[in-house]
């Protein structure tokens, strides 16, 4: 696939230590630690580098405080929060940070940090909120920059990649996403998001391998 290096970003989602086993308490995704190697490789092809990073609080309604909490609903009247999870990539932790082998912060081109107010549990990385009206400014970051291609792998497939991927699709952003730079949180809805993604307008390639400017 021809890539048009000039006009093309790289988008890193949530690549943290919170999301692999290198934190095993948190959310840790099989193979979520394997995914460095393919992210560098699909960023030579672009002109810049974004990267996205859960930043939570410490407390929040949406934290489970035990096991059987883990995806059930949250109660009471948060409109921007769904389920309970575990707490990850908590501010100030190993978890927030990146997995090792990705550049530091400073060297990408824009940083995205989401989740900070814990009446907010978004998935995506355009928006703060789960309705999607709260811009973190990415889109508006594309335009300025006259982008026509973002490419997309991170973590997780089935939730936080999937969700920024129909955020983008929604904007009109032309979307590939690579499949070896992404892991999942459970194969059967890894393989109803990749369909999601792709029922939206994205394309899915199987590597960086597949791409040449």
């Amino acid at each position: 696939m021809k890539i048009k290096k000039s006009k093309t970003v790289s988008f890193d989602v949530d690549p943290q230590c919170g999301f692999t086993p290198i934190c095993p308490d948190e959310l840790p995704i099989t193979e979520g630690d394997l995914i460095v190697d393919e992210l560098n490789a699909q960023a030579a092809f672009a002109q810049y580098r974004l990267v996205s990073k859960d930043c939570h609080p410490e407390q929040a309604p949406w934290i489970a405080t035990s096991p059987e909490q883990i995806m059930t609903p949250v109660e009471g009247d948060h409109p921007n929060l769904d389920i309970k999870w575990p707490a990850h990539c908590v501010v100030g932790t190993k978890g927030n940070t990146l997995i090792p082998g990705l550049p530091s912060e400073s060297s990408y081109d824009l940083v995205v940090e989401k989740g900070i107010d814990p009446l907010k549990h978004p998935y995506g990385a355009c928006y703060h909120d789960l309705s999607d009206q709260e811009s973190t400014g990415v889109l508006e970051w594309l335009v300025a920059h006259q982008i026509e291609l973002v490419i997309v792998g991170g973590l997780a497939t089935d939730y936080c990649v999937k969700t920024t991927v129909l955020q983008l699709c929604n904007a009109n952003v032309q979307v590939l996403v690579n499949l070896a730079a992404c892991r999942g949180v459970d194969n059967e809805t890894t393989e109803k998001a990749i369909q999601e993604m792709q029922n939206a307008g994205a394309k899915m390639i199987k590597s960086s391998q597949e791409l040449e400017c």
